[in-house]
């Protein structure tokens, strides 16, 4: 019997389904057709590339419409979509021990960029995510927004690669 492998599966998906199954990876809608439009891939590498032609230029809004989909670090999505699965395990090395840091850290960070703090936090330690939020407290807005852009790229990357594993 055969094995189908994640780039067939994401071959034979309806276009619907595999933009929902993009946007748990990043929540942009242009991006995530763009994507599915890039079909069919011959290789992993071949969906990660298509990935990575869809998100230069990303605007301030699309950047911001994604940011709404990630919980703030150290906090626990509440939801149970493939997204907020994502974030759980992404997060996982995120202690309790640091939560009244982070949240004061995050409140602080909100309150001078209007927007939740977005780091790719997969296989980093609670307190290196703080370390790293408190560094970024000097940026611009522009400069962290560029920042921010960066992170989400990474973050669809690696998410894009488990769905391939799947």
């Amino acid at each position: 019997m055969a094995t189908t492998t994640g780039v067939q599966r994401l071959n034979d998906s309806s276009r619907a389904d595999l933009i929902d199954r993009l946007l748990s990876c990043l929540d942009i809608t242009r991006w995530a057709a763009d994507v599915a439009d890039a079909r069919p891939f011959a290789d992993a590498e071949a969906v990660l590339k298509a990935a990575d032609v869809a998100a230069p230029g990303l605007t301030d809004s699309e950047i911001h419409q994604a940011l709404a989909a990630h919980p703030r670090i150290g906090e626990r999505p509440k939801d149970t979509g493939r997204s907020a699965e994502f974030s759980r395990s992404e997060q996982a090395a995120v202690g309790d021990d640091l939560a009244e840091e982070l949240r004061a850290a995050n409140l602080e960070y909100e309150e001078r960029f209007g927007h939740v703090y977005l780091v790719c936090a997969s296989g980093r330690s609670g307190e290196e995510l703080l370390e790293i939020l408190r560094s970024r407290l000097d940026n611009t807005p522009a400069d962290e927004l560029r920042i921010v852009d960066s992170e989400l790229r990474k973050i669809a990357a690696l998410r894009l690669a488990k769905e391939i594993e799947a």
